[in-house]
């Protein structure tokens, strides 16, 4: 696309400024710097390119270049002088300009993941962000060993690879609380499993948890809290997978609705346990590492770092004190309940 031609009253004062300095040899004066920068703000604020306007004063330069001998080196001086305070004006304004679209931006955020603006004109605001409310959104979140902000390097470093991959798709990406976050069309199912595998690596090993899809400006909120919380149930539960997603870890939430109802739960069915000699937990440790190798005492006893007999005989201890038989459904269930409500809980450490 071609350069718009650039209107002379960005070059007002120019030519005789040359001419003059040329001849005598003097510098440029205070105000005539601060008439080049003021210039050079109406220009950046106009959105003219700083490439066309440079290249518009040394074409003005060429017409209006002095004949006298010996005049070279002024004229030379007094362009340079010319065009840098011109130069600065325009990449001041630049700077404003990108300070109130960040504070634009971070309002535009804060107001869409708690809900603090009428949906309409939320909704209004989002597309010139690039996202369209009335669309279901997800919402994917990402936290690292530190907290990030938008300028740094990690945040730039995932945006660069998923515009690489995708271009501009109505596609958000952000950071609230020092975590990155990843607002993407519902329906676009490769752009978050991409954001997530891209910040896991940017983070070093960070952790990233992904909302549902919801309808409407309240979605995003809706599934940017069920991320937040499904990180939050993951340090509770202590998973150790790198990528968690909402719909996948509905039981949660569900089993820690009635806190009470839970911890009568656990409490008993679990709590025979602390007459163990050591305790409960070595034997909540064991539940937790029985379960999450799908019952297989071998596979527990690796992940315990002992050896098939000392955990066999741990499981045989639990059935003595509960009652209850693994090998029957039913009691398996109810234990494994109770193990995954004492994490949630944080039981044996916190008193129920």
């Amino acid at each position: 696309m071609a350069e718009r031609e650039i209107p002379e009253r960005y070059l007002e004062g120019y030519a005789p400024i040359l001419a003059e300095v040329a001849a005598t040899g003097r510098r440029l004066t205070r105000p005539e710097l601060e008439s080049r920068r003021a210039l050079g703000e109406q220009a950046a604020e106009a959105g003219y390119g700083l490439r066309a306007l440079v290249g518009a004063h040394l074409a003005a330069a060429r017409t209006a270049w002095p004949r006298s001998p010996g005049s070279a080196d002024s004229a030379l001086a007094a362009v340079q002088q010319a065009v840098d305070a011109f130069a600065e004006g325009y990449e001041r304004a630049q700077r404003l300009a990108v300070r109130q679209e960040e504070a634009a931006r971070r309002e535009f955020i804060d107001d869409l993941l708690f809900g603090r603006s009428d949906l309409g004109r939320l909704a209004e605001r989002a597309e010139r962000f690039g996202l369209r409310l009335s669309h279901a959104h997800a919402v994917a979140v990402a936290q690292g060993p530190v907290g990030y902000d938008e300028g740094d390097a990690v945040p730039r470093q995932v945006e660069r690879a998923l515009l690489a991959r995708f271009g501009h798709r109505d596609v958000l990406l952000t950071t609230k609380d020092g975590r990155l976050l990843c607002i993407a069309p519902g329906h676009e199912d490769e752009i978050l499993p991409c954001f997530a595998e891209q910040a896991h690596t940017a983070t070093g090993g960070g952790r990233v948890a992904v909302g549902r899809p919801q309808p409407g400006p309240g979605g995003v909120v809706q599934s940017y809290e069920e991320a937040l919380k499904a990180l939050e149930m993951a340090e509770r539960l202590g998973l150790d997978a790198p990528v968690l997603y909402a719909a996948d870890l509905l039981v949660y939430p569900v089993l820690a609705r009635d806190r009470q109802a839970l911890a009568d739960l656990v409490l008993g069915a679990l709590g025979p346990l602390t007459a163990a000699r050591g305790g409960a937990r070595p034997l909540l440790d064991t539940l937790t590492a029985y379960f999450d190798s799908g019952c297989v005492a071998a596979e527990a006893a690796r992940r315990l770092s002992l050896s098939v007999r000392a955990t066999t005989y741990r499981l045989d201890r639990i059935r003595r004190l509960t009652g209850a038989d693994l090998a029957d459904p039913a009691h398996r269930y109810m234990l494994q309940t109770a193990t995954i409500g004492a994490r949630l809980l944080d039981w044996p450490a916190t008193e129920l």
